[in-house]
């Protein structure tokens, strides 16, 4: 298999590149570096299997249709403006790259008869209050951010429906690990993890009575391959979590004890906070044997080695 991976440069696309490589797959990866980097990737340079690394992006109409002709056998897009503040600020900025870009790819995909996996959001989900959130959970976009990967899922379903093309759409929830940007667009965990390491205090967005169910990078990456290559989930929507959630105080206070290095302060965007986020992912375990193999505590303490190792 030849995969292209759009946004292989970001977080969670590091990770998918490789899974891929691990399965024996030839890769593609094409990013503009707005919110990824080259260094994620420099480990498999020179790697069997990893083709090509082009800096660009998704909406080059023609550099894309280039790599697509390069024996492209799949395409993961995972390429977004991903910050929910920016696309609050600037929703034409996210509705372009998220929402044209993505109808652009499809587009080549359809001409190709290329398979697509388009990557959502758990951000998608209307509030939930008191129960895990499956696939027929109502849908309720509170930023540009959210909406625009509505309208991308909406996008790839329709190309399955009208024109037969093979996709499927991901709704990872929080996903967490090692490479995970620790400034204002990363993950909370890897926030947390840096200002303790460093001896700083742990602010914390309002009550911090949210939660969030947190999945572990490797786990996420192995879910997006499998369903990727997965038959049985064409046309489908599948969320992957590990199916218990923890409020932002429990987390805090996992990965620092000295409750006097966190504090409060107000919310930077109120109005697209989602109280309870937890997952139920027993679709995916159905049609996929999909589970989540590594523990929050396990996961946290592999991203603070890791940082740990980062300031060497």
């Amino acid at each position: 298999m030849r995969a292209l991976v759009t946004g292989g440069a970001g977080f969670i696309g590091r990770w998918v590149v490789a899974e891929l490589l691990s399965r024996s797959a030839d890769v593609l990866v094409l990013d503009n570096l707005s919110s990824g980097c080259e260094a994620n990737l420099a480990e498999f340079a020179g790697r069997s299997g990893f083709r090509e690394f082009v800096v660009g992006d998704i909406r080059d109409r023609r550099l894309a249709g280039a790599l697509l002709g390069r024996g492209v056998d799949l395409v993961l897009h995972l390429a977004a403006k991903i910050n929910v503040q920016d696309s609050i600020d600037r929703p034409a900025e996210t509705f372009d790259a998220d929402v044209a870009g993505t109808f652009g790819l499809l587009e080549l995909c359809r001409e190709r008869r290329t398979p697509f996996l388009f990557m959502s959001t758990c951000m998608v989900y209307a509030r939930a209050l008191d129960r895990a959130i499956d696939e027929k959970h109502p849908t309720f976009p509170a930023s540009p951010y959210a909406a625009a990967k509505l309208s991308g899922e909406a996008l790839t379903l329709s190309y399955g429906q009208a024109y037969g093309l093979p996709v499927v759409v991901v709704r990872p929830f929080n996903t967490y690990g090692p490479f995970q940007r620790a400034d204002g667009e990363g993950g909370v965990v890897s926030i947390f993890c840096q200002r303790e390491l460093a001896g700083r205090t742990l602010d914390i967005y309002g009550s911090g009575r949210q939660t969030r169910d947190l999945l572990y990078a490797t786990d996420c990456a192995r879910f997006v391959v499998e369903a990727a290559a997965g038959d049985r989930v064409r046309g489908r929507v599948l969320n992957a979590g590990s199916g218990r959630d923890v409020t932002v105080n429990e987390l805090a206070a996992m990965i620092c004890p000295d409750a006097e290095r966190i504090r409060h302060v107000e919310h930077i965007h109120p109005q697209s906070e989602i109280m309870k986020l937890q997952c139920d992912y027993r679709l995916a375990r159905e049609l996929l044997g999909w589970e989540p193999q590594v523990r929050l505590e396990e996961g946290v303490e592999r991203v603070r080695e890791w940082l740990r190792h980062q300031t060497r």
